[in-house]
């Protein structure tokens, strides 16, 4: 369950706009719910929670586990919603540093001719033992045509089809549309393993279709517990709506009280890939018409280091928006040390997870003293049924926010105006 903490934040806010701001959020989800807002065509992440697929979730898992008998190497190859989503869990659970196989790769995500270079590299340069590396490729694209994707996949599929010929084509599974888009016809022309990521559901909204799952369960993590975590969440604000209602609304009243940007922040590192999952899902969903908070990033307590100065002291234009979890995956005492050099031996004794949690509360102390409304949230503790909770409640939270915005969450008009400028300067037909 997540826990939302607004009390710094409220004292930076009128009681009426916030009450305004709370009717206008419960009207902006039931829109959701009744798809009667922007774009209702796109809200099938939300009908995946009323109708699970466990064939599907079986399904995926089992290809995930005959894949991680056999690979080394994994190549998530996508931008955007197409491979954040995967990494932001992924991420979450993995160790720091793995030892275990498969290890997984991103591409598709910049057009960086060194990256791919040495991906190749990387990828044909056999193992320890002196055999040969066991790679496979998803490539994750709606319309196949996305440039950056579709750049290093075609670089990524030669060399496959190089080094293992006919077999290249078991090695290789493609997440897209149903039908229609160039991803489809090299599917029709190379026979490649297929899944579908559903019309009605965007990129951004995808980690709980194939988009995310498939990479999820190849990395070793249980799809299953996750979706159901997702599950849970959706049924817990169709009962009570509070939780969401309350972070929505503080968020929109500090927005119309002039407030620019909002900072992701969280003093556990291995969550840093999902707030870049949120920057994204926020970013693209509120920038409509010269509107929306931008979500900037923050890995504490490191970045208080760097720009924990303009936080305190900064332009007064931020919030900032705690992820915390209550529990950690693991935990230290310090030691005590005889000689003291350090001045750290009041401390001895006391686990890191309470040293990191009391920086964690005197940062969010001095940051509202500086004059930033800060927001927490937090869950019981990284695992597979917390980070689907998290995903599903930042979905339908960045929906409403979107509508109360009167804008459609859905679309990213904008993001096509840099396409068309790049693709008349390299002289593409019809650009």
């Amino acid at each position: 369950m997540i826990k939302l903490d607004i009390t710094s934040a409220r004292s930076f806010l009128e009681e009426a706009d916030l009450n305004k701001a709370f009717q206008l959020s419960n009207e902006s989800l039931v829109h959701v719910h009744n798809k009667t807002g922007k774009g209702p065509e796109w809200t099938g992440w939300v009908d995946l929670m009323k109708s699970p697929n466990d064939a599907l979730l079986n399904e995926i898992s089992e290809l995930a586990q005959a894949i991680r008998s056999d690979a080394d190497v994994f190549v998530v190859c996508g931008i955007g919603g197409s491979y954040l989503g995967a990494k932001a869990v992924i991420d979450a659970l993995a160790p720091f540093f793995p030892g275990s196989f498969p290890e997984i790769v991103y591409a598709g995500h910049h057009m960086s001719a060194r990256y791919l270079n040495e991906l190749v590299a990387y990828l044909s340069k056999p193992r320890n033992d002196g055999k040969s590396k066991s790679v496979y490729v998803n490539v994750i694209s709606k319309s196949g045509t996305t440039t950056e994707t579709a750049l290093a996949f075609r670089m990524l599929r030669d060399w496959m089809k190089t080094t293992y010929g006919d077999e290249a084509r078991k090695r290789i599974i493609c997440t897209t549309s149903a039908s229609g888009g160039a991803l489809n016809k090299i599917i029709d022309a190379d026979g490649y393993k297929k899944y579908v990521l559903p019309d009605n559901i965007g990129g951004r909204f995808s980690v709980l279709t194939p988009v995310g799952l498939l990479p999820i369960a190849v990395a070793g993590y249980d799809i299953r517990a996750l979706f159901y975590g997702a599950v849970s969440e959706y049924e817990r604000i169709a009962h009570d709506p509070e939780t969401l209602v309350e972070y929505v609304s503080t968020r929109y009243a500090l927005y119309k009280a002039g407030y620019k940007v909002d900072v992701i922040a969280s003093f556990e590192p291995e969550l840093r890939s999902f707030g870049g999952w949120m920057q994204q899902l926020m970013g693209e969903s509120e920038g409509k018409n010269h509107k929306g908070l931008y979500p900037a990033v923050h890995a504490y307590s490191t970045d208080l280091h760097s720009l924990g100065q303009m936080v305190q002291d900064g332009e007064r234009n931020m919030i900032e928006t705690f992820l915390v979890v209550d529990q950690p995956i693991d935990d230290a005492l310090l030691p005590a040390d005889p000689e003291n050099y350090d001045g750290l031996n009041y401390l001895a004794g006391r686990s890191i997870h309470d040293i990191n949690t009391k920086a964690l509360l005197g940062t969010s102390q001095a940051h509202h003293d500086g004059g930033v409304p800060v927001l927490s949230l937090t869950i019981p503790k990284i695992n597979e049924e917390s980070l689907g909770s998290m995903i599903f409640f930042f979905e339908l939270a960045t929906a409403v926010y979107v509508y109360n915005l009167g804008e459609n969450p859905f679309d990213q008009p904008g993001v096509e105006d840099y396409k068309k400028a790049m693709f008349k300067l390299l002289g593409k037909d019809n650009a």
